[in-house]
């Protein structure tokens, strides 16, 4: 009989990767709050509608990417590609902008899209990201911005570059759609097809586009930057005043689009340079006329959303990440409940105990405490029990000492 194999474009996490998903996870947790941001849970399915309406009926994510089925009702449901939209949604149902406002939110969670997979990234990937509605302010730009790098800084990602860019609104945008539409009219005949299809419904994306020929060709197309409103524009010079003032080195790259059609003004991007062509992490902008678009008022709005698995690929090491261990080993089967007592006790104070209950040896017991890794050993034979104490072997030193049972709170501060 076949064996059934996960579906490509997914992956199994366990031992010993998944401490670098819990501390990539806690981090979140706790950086955040730093910001006054809370955390948000959105159904990973959604209504098709949300995201054709929120993403872009023409972004390349709606047009090929989308999980879209229909469920038992005939309803067209969608696993959610991106967070931004669900949020957006989450919040205009039930009220949460006559809550608090500005609203800060931070999310985790996993993501669905029909791609081919690629190096830290999946079918099924994961997303943390932060949003803030009602703030129309350069400065809180910067400060999203800020708080992006700063939390791959704190962790420690190496070789990290910002870029940003503006891609205006909708006063300056539509004229200079107009004259990138020209320019790479002209030059068709030097893009590839998927490119020639985007020049009449997305012809941003062109710049986004990873064929040299494509590359070089679009090199000489008009950008926005050179094509900005006076709103755009000072707003944009104010970000990056900010950003100045934070210290808070970038570059300014007027060929960076956003791949979702709802950006509006800043748009910024994180890089690693240890991932070769797929080297983006983390990445977002201002989105002013998303909330509106899907039947709310008038809101703003700034956020990013980041890669997590191409994050976790730069946490090779997590010193000190797992907690030291201890095997409860017992010369007889008739010292079993004596090691289980033991363990409990180990337990009720938060330290990770282990007992193997099937061996009949200690060379077997201490055989799996190899594999489980235990930092040390508690022995307990008929003298340590007749005696109210413990032999601890230290696994590493191959040291082994004995302590009074009401010694083991002193003995696990001055270990554990």
């Amino acid at each position: 009989m076949n064996r059934i194999h996960a579906p490509k474009g997914t992956k199994d996490l366990f031992h010993p990767d998944i401490a670098k998903w819990q501390f990539l996870e806690e981090k979140i947790h706790a950086y955040y709050t730093r910001f006054l941001y809370r955390e948000i849970r959105t159904p990973i399915f959604e209504h098709s509608e949300l995201f054709i309406k929120g993403t872009g009926s023409e972004t390349e994510v709606v047009q090929k990417e989308m999980y879209t089925f229909k469920d038992k009702a005939l309803r067209s449901i969608t696993l959610r590609p991106e967070n931004t939209p669900p949020v957006v949604r989450a919040a205009l149902e039930h009220n949460l902008f006559h809550e608090m406002f500005p609203l800060r939110f931070y999310y985790i969670g996993p993501m669905f899209r029909y791609d081919k997979p690629q190096k830290g990234r999946y079918r099924q990937f994961h997303q943390f990201g932060a949003e803030v509605f009602g703030d129309p302010s350069p400065e809180v730009d910067a400060e999203v911005i800020y708080s992006a790098r700063g939390f791959l800084e704190e962790i420690k990602v190496p070789g990290i570059e910002l870029h940003v860019n503006s891609v205006g609104c909708r006063t300056c945008r539509p004229p200079y759609l107009a004259l990138l539409q020209d320019a790479a009219s002209a030059a068709a005949g030097s893009l590839c097809d998927d490119c020639k299809r985007k020049i009449d419904t997305n012809p941003l994306r062109i710049f986004d586009c990873k064929v040299p020929e494509c590359g070089e060709a679009s090199s000489g197309f008009p950008t926005i930057t050179d094509h900005l409103c006076a709103e755009c524009h000072d707003h944009f010079a104010t970000v990056r005043g900010c950003l100045d003032t934070l210290g808070v080195g970038y570059a300014v790259n007027p060929r960076l689009v956003r791949g979702l059609d709802y950006y509006t003004k800043t748009a910024f991007e994180i890089t690693s340079t240890q991932l070769g062509a797929q080297d983006s992490l983390l990445g977002g902008g201002r989105y002013n006329n998303l909330i509106q678009e899907l039947g709310g008022p008038d809101i703003p709005g700034v956020g990013f959303a980041a890669g997590m698995e191409r994050i976790v690929l730069h946490l090779e090491a997590l010193p000190g990440r797992e907690a030291k261990s201890i095997l409860i080993a017992y010369q007889t089967a008739d010292h079993r409940l004596e090691a289980m007592r033991l363990a409990a006790a180990l337990w009720d104070r938060g330290v990770a105990a282990y007992v193997e209950y099937n061996a009949n040896n200690m060379k077997k017991q201490f055989r799996q405490g190899n594999r489980i890794g235990a930092a040390f050993t508690f022995i307990l034979g008929e003298d340590e029990i007749k005696t109210g104490t413990v032999s601890i072997k230290d696994m590493e030193a191959h040291e082994q000492t004995k302590i009074k049972r009401e010694a083991l709170d002193q003995w696990l501060k001055q270990n554990l």
